[in-house]
């Protein structure tokens, strides 16, 4: 297999910023195998989902799926703990957060992987205190990893990363499995909030890997490839978020 070409891929990688080196895209592409064969993966172009953000979307990754499968989970917490040892070291952290309610299986796994405390992060306080976001036990100037499922624009990711910083933690590095990769403006947030996201696998890796196995109808693989070379446009027209909001 190749990776897309450079005319289908300028569109997606400009708007998210991405470049990766020849070992991410292999993880990429194992990871793209993976949540095709466990069903993970949903191509909609007749019937585009909406998105938290706002966006129009024909396709949707179900991160939670992967709990039911744990040789599929053990192989993508492999590629993760892989990642983040090489990308920022192997003892970068002193814990793994993970966001509610997706990012709570992640963390566990990813946590024992890395043999860190874990953490999780609600989306809102309960009660009141220093701590009264998170569960778990952790020391003032910790450096704490978040981890969720998957990322489109990167909001949410900032929810869990305020409560954690509020808390008390140093939080300036984030994993996902699966990140959109298309939406404008998503790592800038990140980047700006002095947050890096990490991740496994984008849509180019899926396309890529539905491509070669079949494994959707010829006419949902153009409609998602048309979404990718113009993701903005297509939402606009489908009913979702456009450029200007």
């Amino acid at each position: 297999m190749t990776d897309a070409s450079p005319s289908e891929r300028s569109t997606s990688e400009q708007s998210s910023h991405v470049a990766r080196d020849p070992r991410q895209k292999e993880a990429g592409r194992q990871v793209a195998r993976i949540l095709l064969e466990i069903g993970a993966v949903n191509f909609r172009p007749e019937d585009p989902y909406s998105l938290t953000a706002g966006w129009a979307s024909p396709v949707y990754i179900d991160g939670r799926r992967v709990i039911a499968f744990p040789r599929a989970r053990r192989r993508i917490i492999d590629l993760a703990r892989e990642t983040l040892e090489r990308d920022v070291g192997t003892e970068a952290f002193d814990a793994v957060a993970g966001g509610e309610t997706a990012g709570i299986p992640y963390a566990a796994w990813l946590s024992d992987a890395l043999m860190l405390p874990m953490l999780y992060v609600r989306k809102k306080p309960k009660g009141f205190g220093r701590m009264a976001q998170i569960e778990g036990a952790f020391r003032e100037g910790d450096r704490v990893v978040l981890v969720e499922d998957l990322a489109t624009d990167g909001g949410s990711k900032l929810v869990f990363c305020d409560a954690l910083r509020a808390a008390g933690a140093e939080v300036r590095h984030a994993f996902v499995v699966f990140f959109y990769g298309v939406f404008p403006g998503a790592l800038k947030t990140l980047e700006g909030a002095g947050l890096t996201l990490h991740f496994l696998a984008n849509w180019w890796d899926v396309l890529e890997a539905a491509e070669h196995q079949q494994a959707f109808p010829p006419e949902a693989i153009a409609g998602v490839r048309a979404f990718l070379q113009d993701p903005i446009a297509w939402s606009a027209a489908h009913g979702g978020r456009g450029a200007e909001e």
